[in-house]
């Protein structure tokens, strides 16, 4: 067998492990998430329904990097631990980018899109640790805020979702409105990777090249804003200027060479 058509196979491997994995993860967790729900006191499955969180997305990057289908430099992430409430706003290249946070630090509440918080594998986890939904912005900022006021970190995607204006999306003024209602300063995370993996327009079944390599630093922390507005013009400069010379993959490309049109 040509060393070329062996290493596609094996790289196949990986990719179903991977989600295999992750999969396997979800189902095991959903039922039980759904019967606690309704059982624990909202502090209390909070709590738990974060702390499994954490520990499965833990296991998950842990996993990836055995089989030899991912590295990750996840190191600068430890450095925040102890030092919430922060707002934690990175940038947003891979569907991986909320996992690799939420691995490394407890207690993170995370804002999330409507459709997620309903999917059937992900809804039941993501309620029972007491995620906020976006499709209210009075309520997101609301919770938000009563999670930063208990001491938590809040994950918030500036870009609104997976960039697709290179090198950042335009940033919307949710994490602007937070940050000053709460008093709480904004953490700039940089996520870098030369992989269009799992990039806007990636198809989840889609096999990269492996390993896909990740890195995470720490920008600057922003203090609470005064004013919104300028404070979000301030920040996205900021995103952009950090991200000019940063490793970040293209846009997908198809296998005829075109601009894949697949999303997830």
């Amino acid at each position: 067998m040509r060393p070329g058509l062996l290493r596609r196979l094996h790289e196949y491997v990986l990719l179903y492990l991977g989600l295999g994995y992750l999969g396997a993860i979800c189902l095991l967790w959903t039922p039980i998430a759904m019967v606690l729900y309704p059982l624990l006191p909202a502090r209390v499955g909070r709590r738990v329904g974060r702390f499994v969180v954490n520990q499965g997305f833990n296991t998950y990057i842990h996993f990836l990097t055995l089989i030899g289908a991912c590295r990750f430099d996840l190191s600068a992430l430890d450095k925040l631990r102890g030092q919430g409430p922060l707002i934690l706003a990175p940038n947003h290249p891979s569907l991986l980018d909320a996992v690799m946070v939420i691995s490394r630090l407890p207690d993170v509440a995370c804002i999330m899109k409507a459709g997620l918080m309903d999917n059937i594998f992900l809804g039941a986890g993501a309620r029972l640790a007491r995620y906020i939904r976006n499709d209210s912005p009075l309520r997101m900022v609301g919770c938000a805020t009563s999670n930063l006021s208990a001491g938590s970190f809040l994950l918030v995607f500036p870009e609104g979702t997976r960039t697709t204006r290179m090198p950042v999306n335009p940033l919307m003024g949710s994490i602007g409105l937070i940050s000053r209602r709460a008093r709480v300063p904004v953490q700039t995370i940089f996520i870098e990777t030369d992989s269009p993996c799992l990039c806007k327009g990636w198809s989840l079944f889609r096999k990269p090249e492996m390993p896909v390599v990740y890195r995470v630093r720490l920008g600057r922390r922003f203090d609470p804003p005064t004013s919104v507005q300028p404070f979000m013009s301030e920040l996205e400069r900021y995103f952009i200027a950090e991200l000019e010379d940063a490793v970040l993959p293209r846009p997908p490309q198809s296998d005829d060479g075109t601009m894949s049109s697949s999303t997830i």
